[in-house]
């Protein structure tokens, strides 16, 4: 199985339990955020999660910049990592295309 299948079974798999546990969730996204970092030990974990995300966003952008396209091709990802951190990239590497447009 390759990467792409991988990050699409992923993708739908963690897409839909997230959605599926924000529709029952007694509370919003921003009051469930702030309950995370509320307590150190938690927190920690958030803040681990963040640095990935951040990771991910400077790869997918200079991917995107080396395959000669604009930040606007960015910007959906980056929100959707910034909001929901491992669902961006997944998405990013199942529309990727296989061939960089410099090589």
């Amino acid at each position: 199985m390759n990467l792409r299948n991988v990050c699409l079974i992923l993708l739908i798999s963690f897409a839909g339990y997230t959605g599926y546990t924000m529709s029952i969730a007694e509370q919003s996204l921003l009051s469930f955020g702030y309950q995370l970092i509320s307590s150190p030990d938690t927190a920690q974990v958030v803040v681990d999660l963040y640095i990935m995300a951040i990771l991910a966003l400077i790869w997918m952008y200079h991917d995107i910049k080396g395959r000669g396209k604009t930040i606007k091709h960015w910007l959906p990802y980056a929100l959707l990592t910034l909001t929901f951190v491992s669902i961006g990239p997944l998405l990013y590497l199942v529309l990727r295309p296989k061939n960089s447009a410099g090589k």
